[in-house]
């Protein structure tokens, strides 16, 4: 699908004037003077809170949307977080190698990849080394001062390795060990405070840096949708999760059931229901990033114009604080297995 681009020299002056999208609403929270100034309706123009984006790492997913809106955000004053996917590619690599990668279904009927020590030496091949480097350098050409940065970097995303995972084979449970992969615990947030403050875009992506029974570190793997979902809670930000799909489908035929929000716990359960396949994913990672202090978190489609802005403006699933209830939902034995799952599907 063709995108909306700019030029580099047009980007760079978009500070002084910027033309702002018309997303069909009186507001769209761009400002042309970064964010400060006084709106024309009385109210205060306040600084707005981060936006997370997750670009999926699915082939079905096209980044240059989300690359023209992160640069059009970020010319309004508008702190970004980039985090990325790219499964995918680690399948492809693994294929060109003569190996087949391999994912395992927990107890809860989660899918992910198990990471083994060979898989792990690709993922950190071809997530920090190729596909955060050159998403890194698009964003740099499109005028967007942008940071890679894997978790590994400054201790960003850290949490336990978890070597073994319950899995379902052949209709039994089994222990499978081996595996190279963790579930973030903590965020470093100063470090993605202190870019933010001058200036920076940070482009996140795992490995994680996971802690040893012995204390010593080793980067394994993580979710990406959790990873962002991390960054977004630590950040207090505006989780938006760019997918292939245009959000969560009660009948996933019919994008006519498109479900447009969950702001009750009722509403929550609801979309836990319909959430099916690599959506079941997503909604996890929503619920885990709004109990972190993530503001809202929008399942939406990268494929449109504007992908990100229209998120913020209504398109896609919100999902907001209310729909947590009075108390946050507890984490049970299968879903902490889930979570230690690497792989982003899309």
């Amino acid at each position: 699908m063709t995108q909306s681009t700019y030029t580099r020299d047009e980007l760079l002056a978009a500070h002084e004037q910027l033309v702002d999208n018309d997303c069909g609403t009186d507001d769209d929270q761009l400002y042309t003077d970064g964010g400060t100034s006084t709106r024309t309706d009385g109210g205060s123009a306040n600084r707005q809170p981060p936006v997370v984006v997750k670009v999926g790492g699915a082939k079905a997913v096209d980044p240059a949307g989300a690359v023209s809106d992160v640069a059009h955000l970020v010319a309004n004053g508008r702190d970004v977080v980039v985090v990325h996917g790219g499964s995918t590619a680690v399948d492809d690599t693994l294929e060109a190698l003569g190996e087949e990668p391999t994912y395992v279904e927990t107890p809860s009927g989660v899918v992910g990849r198990f990471t083994d020590e060979r898989a792990m030496e690709v993922f950190s091949m071809v997530m920090p080394g190729k596909l955060n480097t050159d998403l890194t350098a698009t964003l740099r050409d499109a005028g967007v001062d942008a940071v890679g940065l894997s978790g590994v970097d400054g201790g960003l995303l850290t949490g336990k390795r978890k070597s073994a995972v319950r899995v379902v084979e052949n209709g039994k449970k089994k222990i499978k060990r081996g595996d190279h992969s963790g579930k973030i615990e903590s965020v470093n947030s100063q470090l993605l405070e202190t870019l933010l403050a001058d200036g920076y875009t940070p482009v996140v992506t795992v490995p994680m840096l996971g802690k040893e029974k012995d204390g010593s570190v080793t980067p394994v793997n993580a979710d990406a949708d959790r990873a962002a979902a991390a960054v977004a809670g630590a950040l207090g930000a505006e989780l938006v999760v760019l997918t292939d799909v245009s959000g969560v489908y009660e009948d996933p035929d019919d994008e006519a059931t498109l479900v447009d929000s969950a702001a009750t716990p009722e509403e929550l359960a609801a979309l836990d229901s319909a959430a099916e396949g690599f959506m079941t994913k997503k909604v996890m990672a929503a619920k885990e990033a709004l109990t972190g202090g993530a503001s809202a978190v929008v399942v939406s489609d990268a494929n449109v114009n504007d992908p990100i802005v229209s998120a913020l403006n209504g398109a896609g699933t919100r999902i907001t604080p209310g729909a947590l209830g009075e108390d946050a939902p507890e984490t049970t034995a299968d879903s902490v297995d889930a979570s230690a799952l690497g792989g982003d599907s899309a």
